[in-house]
């Protein structure tokens, strides 16, 4: 399974904290070659984790909007390294 499909299914995981963690290992695994990509990781992981504090402090039913707002960092991670991005 290539990087970007796998912290695709981390973003629904059960454990916000642990897919943080994993995504993280994950994308250290990129080539960084440049400043825009640094900050897009960074601004996907910041997503994640306030998906996580939104899960936390108010349960499953509010974290819609951040899982999408993270797939949409996640689509522009892909972008700035190379990766294909799905339409």
């Amino acid at each position: 399974m290539q990087i970007f499909d796998r912290i695709d299914l981390l973003i629904d995981a059960d454990d916000c904290r642990a897919a943080i963690e994993e995504a993280r290992a994950l994308l250290l695994q990129l080539e960084q070659r440049s400043d825009a990509l640094r900050h897009a990781i960074d601004d996907f992981l910041l997503d994640l984790m306030t998906l996580a504090f939104i899960v936390e402090c108010y349960g499953r039913g509010f974290e819609f909007l951040a899982r999408t707002l993270a797939r949409r960092r996640l689509a522009k991670v892909r972008l700035l390294s190379g990766g294909s991005t799905p339409l």
